[in-house]
């Protein structure tokens, strides 16, 4: 527990320094500078597995990433700024197929620098037409001698742009996908804009040739890989969610503390603390389902209920 409260204040430490100074950033700036001091504090390491050159933890087994790790980092980087928990997640969730996929050799090239900063990542699957259902996707992977020629689009993937390496799920067969680490040269990008700061766009391919070497697991074996690889990166999105409720608590208790109306502060209304106490007890609450969830995942249990109530 010692372990978590370090990780957590590390986290919280570098947020409160960082996340001001993000505000006045473009967005792809922003993310260059997080991505940059995440790797520099250590605590890209923790979304690498130990195995692969991430943070060593008795947390869990060194071939996976601590859930109760990534959930409480990310409680603290998204109280200060969303960019900083983006640049952190994507990290592993761009990169942790390979780690499961067992290619050792791609792991050795991918993964320590990804834990660096040096790598930065993307997880490339949602299509136009198959966003959660990822069994539909379109994009296809020909085989060319050693090599894979893929072609397709790729939307609403996050550090479109910006990143080094895609993991690409596409089509190998009439039945069957499959995961590929690729380059982003000859990739082509059309960002858009959404509400808040976040690099995203379409990421589209055009018989894009990687060799056989990048290709992640077996044929056929990608949409397996891609549910689990967001099954372990599922808890840590409900921890995230907490962290900007916790940030969206303390603004309204800071604002009804200073803002008068009829002569009063309006933390003196009983109606508005009513509605702040009852936030407060709903926020803790989804604290403990996360806390549940993530450990009962790190002690290698099944927690698909824990984990549906901590997103839920």
């Amino acid at each position: 527990m010692n372990e978590l409260v370090n990780i957590r204040a590390e986290a919280a430490s570098l947020a409160a320094d960082l996340g001001p100074k993000l505000c006045e950033m473009g967005e792809d700036d922003a993310l260059k500078a997080s991505i940059a001091a995440l790797g520099e504090a250590g605590l890209l390491a923790w979304t690498v597995p130990a195995a692969y050159g991430g943070e060593a933890t008795d947390l869990c087994e060194a071939e996976t990433v601590s859930v109760r790790a990534l959930s409480a980092i990310r409680d603290e980087l998204a109280y200060e700024h969303g960019v900083l928990d983006i640049a952190f997640i994507m990290q592993g969730l761009g990169s942790f197929p390979i780690a499961l996929s067992g290619n050792a050799d791609l792991a050795a090239e991918v993964l320590p620098k990804v834990a660096t900063g040096e790598c930065i990542a993307a997880f490339a699957v949602t299509e136009e037409d198959a966003g959660s259902s990822l069994g539909e996707v379109t994009t296809t992977a020909e085989r060319d001698g050693d090599s894979w020629k893929l072609t397709g689009a790729k939307t609403y993937i996050t550090n479109a742009g910006l990143a080094d390496r895609y993991t690409v799920l596409a089509r190998t067969g009439e039945d069957e996908t499959t995961l590929f680490s690729v380059p982003a040269e000859g990739l082509s990008v059309e960002r858009f804009e959404v509400m808040a700061p976040h690099p995203i766009g379409e990421v589209k391919m055009d018989g894009v040739s990687v060799p056989d070497s990048a290709r992640i697991g077996d044929v056929g074996a990608g949409l397996e890989l891609a549910l689990a690889n967001l099954g372990r990166f599922r808890t840590s999105v409900a921890s995230a969610a907490c962290g900007f409720a916790r940030r969206a608590l303390d603004e309204a208790v800071r604002h009804l503390s200073e803002r008068e109306q009829f002569g009063r502060k309006l933390s003196k209304f009983q109606g508005l603390r009513f509605d702040i106490a009852e936030m407060d007890a709903r926020l803790r609450a989804a604290q403990l389902l996360v806390e549940e969830a993530a450990t009962l995942l790190d002690e290698g249990a099944d927690a698909t209920s824990e984990v549906a109530r901590a997103k839920l």
